[in-house]
């Protein structure tokens, strides 16, 4: 990659990896865990690492220490804490591990030594050797190579860093969770460290080369540059992805559902509603799962406070306005599943009992009476009634989806049209 290019990609990555840590430290506000939080402070030692190791950043680092090259040092370090967080992960997420805790102790101990260790052994070795050339930024693995201090340093950093790599790997290959979830991340994660370990394969033998005055290999080893960035980007996926797709469903369905809350719940009786503020609320940082599950849970309620006003036969208005447009066309599938057609029917239902329930609270506001009025002595049946806790979600939102239906308006204006009949039949 040209300087201009990697200035380009390394500083895209830093916006990538800030935004993943701002995402990463919200969530573990929510939901404060050891994996979390080693995953959350990865991604915040990785947003600087970026920028030190674009060129621009590099050379802006050099010119004010006077030291051309210092910027590589905390880089280094950077990419190699990087990593031992997400190989302590890995230990984290093994329940053999967790189910012996002072097997989990040790196994951290020991590598944590480890790492530190080659930090120490990085800082001894930069500081000692003599880097007063001018900076190059992208080749300072070869251009440096035939100091034997530098060699030492790039030795012990990937060495280290090819250890490390290589277990996390075999680490995600064992790992078994029951979450598809977390199956598809680790799989995922598991892929990014054979392209982070291709920088390695590609910079080693080029160094060798560069150690004996040959630079023939250069441009192999900028290649590993390329490699290590598409690794960390899988990285990113891998640790990110599935939680960031689980978010952003979860906004998705809170917005689906919010024509049915306004209709059962902000337009019927607010104090059913935990906060109609934070329900009404579009934020960022606030905490999805949970406005979710509010959401669905105050829906319900609100279900539940308009069950007596349900009209008898009003979910069977949509069931006899379906069945009439199939008998006009035979030929023509079904257009609707049972599914759809019950979440048309409570659609229907709903939309009709908050209808008479306001039209009894305006006739009781214009007769001066105080108070709520009292629902009709019958009352009809809401579909659905009966779903397993765990599917009332995907079926409000079928509800939800239906309320503007042109089906739902039809045996909206059926039922209309019924009861004026009704009313000018005379008794």
């Amino acid at each position: 990659m040209s300087e201009s290019l990697s200035n380009v990609v390394y500083l895209s990555i830093f916006v990538i990896a800030s935004a993943v840590t701002v995402f990463k430290f919200l969530a573990l506000r929510r939901d404060p865990t050891p994996t979390l939080a080693l995953t959350a402070v990865m991604f915040l030692t990785a947003s600087p690492v970026y920028v030190l190791a674009s060129p621009a950043g590099y050379r802006a680092v050099g010119e004010t220490l006077d030291q051309p090259s210092f910027a590589t040092l905390p880089v280094s370090l950077g990419i190699l804490a990087c990593f031992a967080y997400t190989h302590i992960i890995t230990f984290l997420m093994d329940q053999k591990l967790r189910e012996d805790p002072g097997a989990l102790r040790r196994v951290v101990a020991k590598w944590t030594a480890a790492y530190v260790t080659a930090a120490l052994l990085m800082v001894a070795l930069f500081s000692s050797a003599d880097l007063s050339d001018p900076a190059d930024p992208l080749k300072f693995n070869t251009h440096y190579a035939d100091d034997p201090l530098v060699l030492a340093f790039l030795a012990v950093f990937l060495a280290t860093f090819g250890c490390g790599t290589l277990n996390t790997f075999w680490r995600c290959r064992r790992l078994t969770p029951e979450d598809p979830r977390l199956q598809h991340s680790l799989k995922v994660f598991g892929v990014a460290m054979w392209f982070v370990f291709g920088y390695i394969v590609l910079n080693v033998p080029a160094i060798a080369l560069a150690a004996f005055g040959n630079h023939s290999l250069d441009t192999v080893a900028l290649w590993g540059n390329v490699t290590g960035v598409t690794g960390f980007l899988s990285m990113c996926y891998g640790l990110s992805g599935s939680a960031v797709g689980h978010w952003l469903r979860e906004r998705r369905d809170i917005t689906a559902l919010r024509p049915l809350w306004d209709l059962v719940v902000g337009g019927i009786d607010e104090e059913l509603a935990f906060s109609v503020r934070s329900a009404r609320s579009t934020l960022l940082t606030s905490n999805v799962t949970f406005n979710l599950h509010r959401r669905v849970i105050e829906i319900l309620d609100g279900m539940r406070a308009l069950r007596a006003w349900v009209a008898p036969g009003a979910a069977e208005a949509v069931y006899a306005v379906h069945a009439r447009r199939q008998s006009e066309d035979p030929d023509q599938p079904p257009s609707l599943s049972e599914a759809d057609l019950a979440a048309a029917a409570t659609a229907t239902a709903l939309r009709d009992a908050v209808d008479r329930l306001h039209a009894a609270r305006r006739q009781r506001a214009l007769e001066g009476r105080p108070g709520h009025p009292h629902p009709p002595a019958a009352a009809g049946r809401l579909p659905g009634e009966d779903t397993p806790a765990g599917a009332e979600r995907d079926r409000l939102l079928r509800v939800a989806g239906a309320l503007r239906e042109p089906l739902v308006q039809a045996a909206l204006q059926a039922l209309r049209n019924d009861r004026a009949a009704i009313a000018a039949t005379p008794h």
